[in-house]
């Protein structure tokens, strides 16, 4: 390999930013910050939040609805 050419590595923190968990990977990075991790993703947790914001979800529902009866 050539001297003084490749990236500099680092033990880099991945903080996530939902749950607050912290470990270690190997990056080009001294720092990662993720907003949601495998701890904490509902993907893998088996939960599920809804984050309603001024009713978009029951509008996007009754669109469906008309939708499904056309």
């Amino acid at each position: 390999m050539k001297a003084d050419i490749h990236p500099k590595y680092f033990e880099a923190k991945v903080h996530c930013g939902s749950c607050g968990r912290e470990w270690t990977v190997g990056s080009t990075r001294p720092e990662l910050r993720v907003d949601v991790c495998g701890n904490c993703h509902p993907f893998y947790t088996g939960t599920q939040n809804i984050i309603d914001t001024a009713g978009q979800v029951e509008r996007f529902q009754k669109r469906l609805e008309r939708q499904v009866r056309a």
